[in-house]
């Protein structure tokens, strides 16, 4: 099987942010594996869930893992816990994963995910209609690149992200060629530069994040999401296929390795009682990759000034 997991940190979580708390025992000095994707607001709920975790004597390891390709590394016990999985592009294939009952739904961050197709302002002078879907039939050559022309280009997230965009554009026939991104710093690295030239961009933004609060524009609007429309192709403005609708918006959860809480019950309460807001996360992204605050200076500062809210997240370690 392909191998999808590296292991990039042995004492990843080893903080002189947080106090010790000697009088707790860990249940077990075995590594909790932390997985680690490529976007930034995981980095950060995991890194503060990393911290605090350490703090408590917990021997904490992070794990690089593919956002589509984890679940066999949790069903295996490769990978212990995850503190985002995404409802917009995960859904299907973690509610499998939970079923087979080796992995835990470890409750909601609090986090509200939306994952779209998304625009500058600019640009809806040069396709009027926006943001309904439908302009884009008529104006994909405004979007083009000369790689693309006379089809509109899409800038997608990375491969290993999911969300179904070559076959949203071949279910809705949308005149567009898909192209994905490298990787999450350099999609918005894309679109930072379009901005400043007000040079023709549509692609992939998420929230949380800083995008929407930096620069002005609008999600597209998309038939609106129902199960039906990844799973049954007669529903929908195409009756020959799935996915002629937007993408789900929702939940952010947690999951875990099921084996684990056994084997370290007070960790994975904490994980479970954790809990973060859209305007908080936005704020600490922007942070990062924005200001370019260290990731493990922001995550410090967070906890120092918030110690009286995630204490209580460690209750069963007081």
């Amino acid at each position: 099987m392909k191998k999808i997991l590296h292991l990039i940190s042995v004492a990843a979580f080893v903080s002189a942010s947080l106090s010790p708390a000697y009088a707790f025992e860990p249940e077990s000095t075995d590594p909790i594996k932390m997985m680690v994707a490529d976007w930034t607001s995981m980095s950060i709920d995991t890194e503060i869930v990393g911290q605090i975790l350490s703090s408590y004597g917990y021997n904490v390891e992070k794990v690089v893992a593919d956002d589509s390709a984890r679940y066999p590394g949790f069903e295996a016990g490769d990978l212990d816990i995850a503190m985002e999985t995404w409802q917009t592009t995960q859904q299907t294939a973690f509610q499998k994963s939970v079923a087979t009952g080796k992995v835990l739904d470890l409750g909601e961050t609090g986090l509200h995910a939306k994952e779209e197709w998304w625009y500058p302002s600019y640009m809806k002078e040069k396709c009027p209609g926006l943001p309904d879907w439908q302009a884009l039939k008529k104006c994909a050559e405004a979007f083009s690149t000369p790689d693309t022309a006379p089809k509109g280009r899409y800038l997608s997230g990375p491969v290993g992200w999911g969300g179904h965009d070559e076959e949203r554009v071949a279910a809705l026939d949308l005149p567009f060629d898909v192209v994905h991104a490298g990787t999450d710093a350099g999609l918005f690295a894309e679109l930072k530069s379009a901005y400043e030239r007000q040079a023709p961009i549509v692609l992939w933004v998420y929230v949380p994040h800083w995008v929407p609060s930096v620069y002005s524009g609008e999600f597209v609007q998309f038939p609106k999401y129902e199960d039906a429309c990844y799973s049954d192709p007669a529903w929908g403005v195409n009756p020959k296929a799935a996915y002629d609708c937007g993408k789900p918006e929702g939940w952010i959860k947690k999951m875990g390795w099921a084996e684990g809480e056994k084997k370290w019950p007070c960790a994975y309460q904490i994980v479970r009682n954790f809990q973060m807001d859209n305007e908080t996360m936005s704020k600490l992204v922007q942070q990062v990759d924005v200001d370019g605050g260290k990731l493990e200076d922001v995550v410090g500062e967070w906890l120092k000034a918030n110690e009286d809210v995630w204490r209580k997240w460690a209750a069963c370690a007081a």
